[in-house]
């Protein structure tokens, strides 16, 4: 609930009493059984419960302050849902299919990457991107430093923890990271890629909800101490100032428009190299989302989106970080079972998967604060955003950290981030096993 200092409190943008009715007739309806499994009732039904998790998560003591707050407690909470069948089983499937098949996901992504990357000044933007790698591959070499340490406690040789436990977490995700790494594995060694990817997903789990905790913590060490972040939009420190935003211009519903039109031709562009014009870079595929960011850094740089349309993106993305980010926390909490995660839990696994964030944190914030970024923005992406499980896991990791707005380098480090990965794990798999 907000007070907005005039008619009480909102909930939802609406009057408390109003959103709660609504809710109420929603979650009702469901239990009776009265509700589709269509795109708007799961729309309806997603709202209905991310709301008041988010609320709860804004309000609970302690929780709010130094946990994660409503966005984290939306996404855990939806996970409970899931794994313990909370609402009917087709309600269960029809999120996830509304978040995957039905791609809300992309779609909320694509979003996301068209208004961060056209709202910045486009020197700025390419002096970012430029330092970019360097400070993931920082957070790599933390995390792999960090992984040695913390398993020589249990006896676990230098290459198995970077080969089992480093790669599988820094890896990009589980479709573009653990499943192609156990095909590398099984190419190098002869043995099942299965062998390989039973422990490998168990591992990546444990180091998503380890990043996600990460996240939230980080972002109160930036209340803690500003000077260590920034506006949460951009990583250069002292550069706050390139945001284009306007006053003097209110981007119209055309100019909206225009700035989703852009965003999907900029997403087909990357169809079209990732399926067609050059899906894979020495021998790795590279993913769609990878190529838009690039076409549309590309068209920020050269200057050649109208201020109208660029302003009309960011208008778009801030109404879906603002007022749909419960909906894919929602999503991507149904999605994590918690009974695999409640598997992994042993106290070396742990132990190993904490240092291993710990280390893609220190690693690519120092590197990070090296060639002039924030430490704490640059950790949350260019090192935790590697540490998590591909797309779900950057929502998930950027809304604990309430930085949406860092998207386009969240996806770098999934997409590109995880195929440099991939690259180094086929000469790491040679030398260690």
């Amino acid at each position: 609930m907000v007070n907005n200092g005039k008619k009480g409190f909102k909930l939802y943008g609406a009057p408390w009493y109003l959103t709660l009715i609504v809710c109420l007739i929603i979650l009702g309806t469901m239990y009776m059984g009265g509700i589709g499994t269509d795109m708007p009732s799961t729309f309806a039904l997603m709202l209905a419960i991310g709301i008041p998790l988010n609320e709860i998560g804004k309000r609970l003591p302690i929780w709010n302050k130094y946990i994660g707050g409503g966005i984290l407690l939306a996404f855990l909470g939806s996970s409970v849902i899931g794994t313990y069948h909370l609402i009917p089983s087709e309600y269960v499937t029809s999120i996830d299919n509304f978040t995957s098949e039905i791609n809300f996901l992309t779609f909320y992504i694509v979003v996301l990457i068209t208004g961060s990357v056209l709202s910045l000044e486009r020197n700025i933007l390419l002096r970012s991107f430029a330092g970019y790698f360097p400070a993931i591959l920082g957070g790599f070499a933390g995390a792999i430093l960090l992984a040695i340490v913390g398993g020589m406690f249990f006896g676990i040789s230098p290459g198995e923890l970077v080969t089992h436990y480093t790669l599988p977490i820094m890896g990009g995700g589980n479709g573009g990271g653990a499943i192609p790494l156990s095909e590398i594995y099984a190419d190098i060694t002869g043995e099942g890629s299965d062998v390989y990817y039973s422990f490998a997903i168990i591992i990546l789990t444990v180091g998503n909800i380890f990043a996600i905790f990460a996240a939230a913590l980080l972002n109160k060490l930036g209340q803690a101490f500003p000077k260590l972040t920034g506006d949460g939009k951009t990583l250069i420190r002292g550069t706050e100032e390139a945001d284009i935003a306007d006053e003097e211009y209110t981007p119209t519903l055309a100019d909206v428009a225009s700035g989703l039109m852009l965003g999907l031709g900029a997403y087909v562009v990357g169809l079209l190299f990732s399926s067609v014009l050059l899906p894979e870079i020495f021998g790795f595929p590279i993913h769609e989302l990878a190529y838009m960011v690039i076409f549309v850094v590309i068209l920020c740089g050269f200057g050649v989106v109208p201020k109208n349309v660029r302003m009309g993106a960011k208008r778009l993305q801030t109404f879906f970080t603002k007022h749909l980010t419960l909906l894919i926390m929602v999503g991507v909490g149904v999605d994590l079972d918690l009974n695999e995660l409640l598997a992994a839990i042993t106290f070396s696994n742990i132990i190993v998967s904490l240092f291993i964030i710990i280390g893609a944190v220190v690693g690519s914030g120092f590197v990070g604060y090296l060639v002039g970024f924030y430490p704490i923005d640059t950790a949350v992406t260019a090192g935790l955003c590697m540490a998590n499980r591909g797309g779900s896991g950057d929502l998930a990791v950027l809304g604990a950290a309430n930085r949406m707005d860092l998207i386009a380098y969240a996806q770098l480090s999934s997409r590109l981030g995880g195929a440099i990965i991939l690259v180094l794990a086929s000469v790491l798999f040679s030398i260690l096993l």
